[in-house]
């Protein structure tokens, strides 16, 4: 049986003034399944995330989670929309900033296993530049790397690919995918991307317009390791054109 790693039991997220964000999400998250969320701007995706980091309070519903992923802070890699990298820092440095205040012989552990994504992540040749001698792709997957250096069950990305360029936005799929791919960690992944989140996914939940509600759950059930001519695949297309028609209204909402 399938282990449930994450339970959103109807969450409600109200702002202050009376903005409803997000409206009775409900919803599990498998372990090892890789799920995008997907949506108008505004819906409340990315308030998920910081629901289920803490950084904002649940106006109703609860986040529950399986025993062994208890301490979320611990078992969770976060990537945002932009790298947030320090300028002063070299790659290696901001792949290890999570390392800083850990012991010693914990740091030097962490070095072996920063330089070891760089080099996954195309970057050996980039260990130390610093951040304004890469490209943006380049910087992302810096993010990237910083994200899985303590080697986190659920990794959360906000938008990560959504200021790139096409080219760059496909590599670093293909580089997500082959991570992925690697060890099976639980994904949540927040983009405006139909195309992106049925090449990644194994389910896309589909949000309504603000306030968040889902619209629909559907499972991709596309043979992998997929490859960006999967994009070209009839039922790639007959997938997107689902998502699109519920994202536009003109199917039925799931109940």
């Amino acid at each position: 049986m399938t282990t449930t790693v994450m339970r959103f039991e109807h969450v409600v997220k109200q702002y202050g003034g009376g903005t409803l964000a997000v409206d009775d999400f409900d919803f599990s998250v498998r372990d090892g399944e890789f799920v995008s969320i997907v949506g108008p701007s505004g819906c409340g995706k990315s308030t998920l995330l910081k629901l289920i980091m803490g950084l904002e309070p649940l106006s109703g519903g609860s986040i529950e989670y399986s025993a062994a992923a208890r301490s979320i802070s611990a078992m969770t890699g976060m990537v945002f929309q932009q790298p947030l990298l320090l300028p002063w820092h070299t790659v290696l440095d901001n792949v290890l900033v999570p390392s800083a205040l850990q012991s010693r012989s914990r740091r030097k552990a962490d070095r072996g296993r920063a330089l070891q994504l760089i080099g996954m992540l195309g970057l050996t040749d980039f260990v130390d530049s610093h951040p304004y001698q890469l490209s943006g792709g380049m910087q992302q997957r810096v993010g990237i790397a910083r994200a899985l250096l303590h080697d986190p069950r659920i990794l959360l990305m906000d938008e990560p690919f959504g200021a790139l360029d096409a080219m760059t936005r496909d590599q670093l799929t293909m580089d997500l995918l082959k991570i992925w791919e690697q060890d099976r960690k639980t994904v949540l992944f927040i983009t405006h991307s139909i195309s992106e989140s049925v090449l990644l996914s194994d389910r896309v939940v589909v949000m309504t317009p603000r306030p968040g509600r889902i619209a629909d759950v559907i499972d991709i059930d596309l043979p992998r390791p997929r490859t960006l001519g999967t994009i070209n695949t009839p039922e790639f297309g007959d997938y997107a054109r689902r998502i699109r028609r519920v994202l536009d209204g003109t199917e039925a909402v799931s109940s």
